[in-house]
């Protein structure tokens, strides 16, 4: 996924099971933010900076939903525990991680491992992706501030 480029129209499925699509955000801008795993220290913090600066985001204009791999369950968990006000994707089949080409091969400790790299698309009004905010950029803790920036 490239800037310029037209989102998918299925976006996946929400914590509740719910499907997600790009035309449920038709008119808004979008915040697409892919993270690695619920509970992890930088992805709360990204998440917890999202959401202390969600009204200001959505006062620009910009409606918000984080994905990852995790299922269903897990992020409900999340969400509650940090009282995150959007929803998050459950993309345990990989379709949104691959087609926003952010499923790479990385390294820990010198094992190779495959998984999602930290990335944040800013989608326009019209579905199309305005902005890619890539791992090397992205300041977990001041995410939120960072995006009200651009």
């Amino acid at each position: 996924m490239n800037v310029g480029d037209r989102i998918p129209a299925v976006l996946g499925r929400n914590e509740k099971g719910e499907t997600i699509k790009s035309a449920d955000y038709a008119g808004k801008k979008l915040v697409l933010y892919f993270y690695p795993k619920d509970n992890t220290s930088g992805c709360t913090a990204e998440a917890c900076s999202l959401r202390d600066n969600y009204s200001e985001l959505r006062k620009q204009g910009y409606e918000v939903l984080g994905v990852s791999i995790q299922n269903e369950a897990s992020h409900q968990k999340f969400i509650d525990k940090y009282e995150l006000p959007f929803p998050l994707i459950a993309d345990t089949e990989h379709t949104l991680v691959e087609a926003f080409d952010v499923w790479k091969e990385k390294s820990l400790y010198g094992r190779k491992y495959m998984g999602t790299v930290r990335t944040t698309f800013l989608i326009n009004e019209e579905g199309i992706v305005t902005k890619i905010i890539g791992p090397k950029e992205i300041k977990t803790k001041t995410h939120g501030e960072q995006i009200l920036a651009q």
